[in-house]
């Protein structure tokens, strides 16, 4: 079985029953602390493809630098300003063999596992 990624935020009470759920399920997922290394806007934009979501379905609105940000900004610029200043990625985000989810609710990322 390979391993899943995690975008995880260990603050973050989603991204830590996320973690949970695909241990209990057998996955040892590699755990990236996207807030200590962040992703750049290219990766950003894999990661959004592997989503099948836009940027601005991957930011967390209620996060104070992602209020400017609306349906009116390039995407470009979406993808910059979540490379910048990442806290304002939705969290968390598991990736395995090509596809991603949101883990919320945790359970959705049950959709991309085997």
């Amino acid at each position: 079985m390979s391993n899943p990624v995690i975008w995880h935020n260990p603050r973050c009470s989603k991204s830590r029953e996320t973690l949970k759920l695909l241990e209990e399920k057998g996955y040892t997922p590699e755990v990236r602390l996207y807030l200590d290394t962040p992703p750049d806007a290219e990766e950003l934009e894999r990661a959004a493809a592997e989503l099948g979501l836009g940027p601005l379905q991957m930011i967390r609105r209620k996060e104070e630098p992602a209020k400017a940000l609306s349906g009116d900004t390039p995407e470009d610029m979406l993808f910059a300003a979540m490379a910048a200043d990442p806290i304002i990625i939705e969290r968390p985000i598991v990736f395995y063999k090509g596809r991603a989810a949101i883990g919320r609710p945790p359970e959705n990322v049950l959709r991309i596992l085997d």
